[in-house]
């Protein structure tokens, strides 16, 4: 059931509805900043005081990490409800920094300390789950709830091991005819998963690729990112080699989501890089789990690989989850003049070799 009640409360604060979450400290009532409505926000709060939750990040742009209750750049932070956060738009300007150069002058704010701690750093973990930025109305302990939540709930349901090859097919590609695709999913979680085999498994390894969901760039042709072409360059080496595989991740965004992947293109708009982007956000530079990789190639009967990529974050991540890579490939593109400052930030902020 633990995996199970953090599907329910996902799907609940998707829907803008308040929950509970319980951590090992304390518990904390907990309304979505995002989704909030006058009305929802009314009954969640009728007395107009609840404070907000946010994530360090978030509280450095807004100026309160000299507050020592917001000193912690990794612990989440409250905010005291002024008057003049009067009203769930009125915080949503707070959570989102989108409009923050077109409002600069927001404040002043007051942080308050948080006595469920951990409660607080979990709900921003299940903030980034339901694609939802890390913000929070936190209410009273008799606030009106739609579910309830545990800290190990949030840890379960996130667990890779829980993913179970789901159907499979031959599936000739453009790449090569030889190809079979197969589905991976877990009960709690509606993510799906594939990997592509091409070619005949004959006991040497496998040249992989993980290539992580971009609707813009793998379908949508967006020149902003170098996915889409990555992801036919890889299918091509693939497809060169004796045999292969390339793991689709349902993790657009570098693991945010698609909505905040499309809010911080607004702020790379804006003149903020990737890295600053997602920061700006309230996120982690990274937060792909590429323990889901590994537990689809253990699956797959898979335990040494040929990694097909220029992040050595890959490389670290699936070896950490007891899958060795023997040697890793280079996967060079051009650059277009929409791309270029995005390839260099991956370069020299995240440690990439392009």
């Amino acid at each position: 059931m633990a995996a199970r009640a953090a599907a329910r409360a996902i799907d609940a604060l998707r829907r803008g509805w308040p929950i509970r979450l319980v951590g090992s400290d304390g518990a904390l009532a907990l309304l979505p900043v995002e989704g909030a409505s006058a009305q929802s926000l009314a009954a969640f709060d009728p007395q107009g005081e609840a404070p907000l939750l946010l994530s360090a990040a978030r509280a450095v742009t807004l100026k309160l990490a000299n507050q020592r209750a917001a000193a912690d750049p990794h612990a989440p932070v409250l905010i005291a409800r002024e008057r003049w956060i009067d009203s769930a738009a009125a915080a949503m300007a707070i959570a989102d920094p989108v409009s923050d150069l077109a409002t600069p002058f927001k404040g002043p704010f007051r942080a308050l300390p948080i006595e469920p701690a951990d409660a607080a750093g979990q709900a921003l973990i299940l903030a980034r789950l339901a694609g939802l930025l890390p913000a929070y109305f936190v209410g009273a302990d008799h606030a009106p709830i739609e579910a309830v939540v545990h800290g190990d709930d949030i840890t379960a349901y996130a667990d890779p091991t829980r993913l179970a090859i789901a159907a499979r097919a031959r599936l000739p590609v453009a790449a090569r005819d030889d190809a079979e695709i197969v589905a991976f999913r877990s009960t709690e979680d509606p993510r799906e998963h594939i990997a592509l085999i091409i070619g005949t498994p004959d006991g040497t390894a496998p040249v992989v690729r993980l290539h992580s969901e971009c609707l813009t760039g793998d379908v949508l042709g967006s020149l902003k990112c170098d996915c889409g072409p990555q992801l036919h360059s890889a299918l091509d080496s693939i497809a060169g080699a004796r045999w292969g595989v390339l793991l689709y991740l349902r993790q657009e965004g570098r693991g945010i989501g698609l909505i905040n992947k499309l809010r911080a293109y607004e702020l790379q708009d804006q003149g903020f890089d990737t890295v600053d982007a997602n920061v700006r956000l309230g996120f982690a530079i990274d937060a792909r789990d590429f323990g889901v990789a590994a537990r689809m190639l253990d699956l797959l009967g898979i335990h040494a690989v040929r990694l097909l990529t220029n992040n050595p974050a890959k490389v670290a991540g699936l070896e950490a989850a007891g899958i060795a890579v023997t040697e890793r490939l280079p996967l060079a593109l051009p650059a277009n003049p929409h791309n270029e400052h995005y390839l260099a930030t991956k370069r020299d902020r995240t440690g990439h070799d392009l």
